[in-house]
């Protein structure tokens, strides 16, 4: 994603520091971009100075996925995240944006909206809900505005290999007779993650104190059909082996997001 925030942030006037732990990872980059090396699990001491005490800060950090029901998320992620932001609003960071996820809201179905009580029933959504309630509750001894932008399904360039329109990508140019997956009828809310980091980059750049809000199409669509629209795209001939895996058991069977707060916003 973070690749796409750049790209979506090179069409505004601003001022971009790109913070990576590795320079190297981040070849062929902008030569208007910043950037800042630097392990945001063990930041230096005034770590707000080195990244040029910005405006804003679009936070999409996150190690140990896409393995949701590792403790690593609470045990180890948590609290490496929390400390990081904390100490950039103790020396002066007013705004940012935090990436949350849909999972935050377990096994609820149907249209979920902000305002529903999160739920979460994995340790990747739970650690992500409690940093949310942590960065409340710091906001009542140091006030900044935070946005909290839950991301649902996205799919684009840059996916992890494991993704499905990767292995499906993969299996096609393999030469493969058949692709095996899910049932497929699970409804799910996917976005191109062009528009996800579009979207994203324009709520940062509002700097409101904005709270929770949904990334999302708002149209749930069956994976089934998203497969079999990819594969119309693309001109790809395989034939789908549906039901060869069961279906995920730390999501309900239909959920999508509810994007109306997300339009009142844009």
């Amino acid at each position: 994603m973070g690749r796409h925030v750049l790209a979506a942030l090179r069409t505004h006037e601003v001022d971009i520091v790109a913070v990576t732990r590795d320079a190297a990872r981040l070849n062929g980059i902008d030569a208007t971009v910043s950037m800042v090396e630097m392990d945001i699990s063990n930041p230096p001491q005034n770590c707000f100075e080195h990244l040029g005490r910005p405006d804003a800060l679009i936070h999409l950090a996150w190690d140990g996925l896409p393995n949701y029901k590792s403790l690593h998320h609470f045990e180890t992620e948590l609290p490496r995240q929390y400390q990081f932001l904390k100490s950039l609003v103790e020396d002066g960071l007013s705004s940012m944006l935090v990436t949350g996820t849909c999972f935050e809201y377990g096994m609820q179905s149907g249209a979920l909206s902000e305002e529903m009580l999160p739920q979460p029933n994995n340790p990747y959504g739970y650690a992500k809900n409690a940093l949310r309630q942590q960065l409340q509750y710091l906001k009542s001894n140091r006030p900044f505005n935070l946005a909290w932008a839950r991301l649902f399904y996205m799919h684009g360039e840059g996916q992890a290999a494991t993704s499905l329109y990767p292995k499906l990508k993969e299996a096609v140019l393999r030469g493969d007779k058949v692709f095996n997956m899910s049932g497929g009828e699970q409804l799910r809310d996917y976005l191109h993650i062009t528009e996800i980091a579009r979207q994203t980059v324009r709520l940062a750049m509002s700097q409101r104190d904005t709270g929770i809000i949904n990334i999302c199409s708002g149209k749930p669509v069956s994976v089934r059909r998203l497969v079999e629209q990819w594969l119309h795209d693309n001109g790809w001939d395989i034939d789908l082996n549906l039901g060869f895996y069961p279906y995920p058991d730390y999501e309900p069977m239909a959920f999508w997001g509810d994007r109306r707060y997300l339009d009142s916003i844009l």
